[in-house]
């Protein structure tokens, strides 16, 4: 056994440290001293009319300076400025001059919000254009309200609206609003009928998939806003398309059919209304006259009745003379003297009918 106490890096006495020979005795070193001998081995390097301290004290506030300068940035006006401090979102910007603390304590991101995003459901595009697709069967198989298959293919356009929420909330937010979007489709066309989703129901299915797709991800503050939801293609299954052509043709058939009636309703129905109209005018224009001339006779006779009662003899002549008027106003009359009779005229003559052919 070694008995000279030597330990495993040499000689271990008790005067003697592992890592080199220190007495026990001898006290750390200085900091202050260790910073001053760095200081003054500075100096050896600047030159000997550079001003000493005050000098480095100017340098270290220009460096400051700079440094706190760094901390100016601008957003452009398609941006937003998201400040992360330490990493973490402390803040959203908008569009201007702002300042920042210098890194490494914030730091600023400026995505562009005004872009608008394209996210294809149902199908997917190539070779540049929606009339060139590939359908995606397990996205645009749905279910109808009559539980019937139809197949959909819809397309949604969104941005940022808050860059701090898009970049922070959701782990991926494309994929988000693409399954949010999915999500409330099929929740739509479940409670419509196909022949709705079909036809006339799909501006409403537009319009209702946007504002329910806008408010899930509010609640999930995504900061996305929706632009539109557009159906591209509304479809029965490809095994049935031929049967349910069939029913679409007879539909129009029927419509066809039903707007020939309509229209000869629209042509017959005015214009019996408007003859009935007339003859009802007539009745009521007869009525009228009938009405008007009867008062008008009653009038007359009360007033000669009033006159009658005033002074009989002259309402008598009055009367038969008016009537012998009526009568002969319309009449072929000859009148002949008395005297006439002895100048040798036959009384029986009919001379009226010989003065008529006279003037023939």
């Amino acid at each position: 056994m070694n008995n000279n106490n030597s330990g495993p890096w040499g000689n271990n006495d008790n005067n003697q440290s592992p890592w080199g020979r220190r007495p026990n005795n001898q006290t750390p070193p200085d900091v202050d001293e260790i910073i001053k001998n760095s200081r003054d081995k500075f100096k050896k390097f600047m030159p000997s009319k550079f001003g000493g301290g005050k000098s480095l004290s100017i340098i270290f506030l220009i460096l400051i300076a700079l440094w706190l300068a760094t901390g100016i940035y601008r957003v452009n006006p398609q941006e937003q400025g998201v400040v992360l401090r330490f990493g973490e979102w402390v803040r959203t910007t908008e569009p201007g001059l702002h300042y920042h603390f210098p890194s490494p304590i914030e730091k600023v991101i400026t995505p562009d919000v005004t872009r608008e995003n394209k996210i294809e459901i149902g199908y997917r595009a190539f070779g540049g254009g929606n009339s060139n697709r590939r359908d995606v069967a397990d996205e645009s198989k749905m279910i109808t309200g009559d539980e019937n298959n139809i197949d959909i293919d819809f397309v949604v356009f969104w941005k940022i609206s808050d860059a701090g929420k898009y970049l922070f909330n959701l782990q991926d937010p494309p994929e988000t609003v693409k399954v949010a979007a999915q999500s409330i489709m099929r929740d739509i066309i479940g409670q419509t009928k196909i022949q709705t989703a079909l036809t006339e129901g799909r501006q409403n299915i537009q319009l209702k998939a946007k504002s329910l797709l806008q408010d899930l991800l509010n609640l999930y503050e995504a900061g996305v806003e929706i632009r539109d939801v557009q159906l591209l293609s509304v479809d029965p299954p490809q095994e049935v398309i031929d049967a349910f052509n069939d029913v679409q043709r007879a539909r129009q058939d029927r419509d066809t059919l039903i707007n020939e009636a309509q229209a000869f309703r629209n042509d017959v129905v005015p214009r019996a209304r408007g003859e009935a109209a007339q003859m009802i005018n007539q009745a009521q224009a007869y009525e009228s006259e009938v009405v008007n001339r009867a008062k008008g006779d009653t009038d007359r006779f009360l007033s000669i009745y009033n006159s009658y009662k005033v002074d009989p003899d002259v309402t008598r002549s009055r009367i038969y003379l008016e009537t012998m008027e009526k009568v002969l106003s319309n009449v072929n009359k000859v009148i002949m003297d008395k005297s006439s009779s002895s100048s040798g005229i036959v009384p029986y003559l009919p001379i009226d009918k010989l003065q008529n052919k006279g003037s023939k």
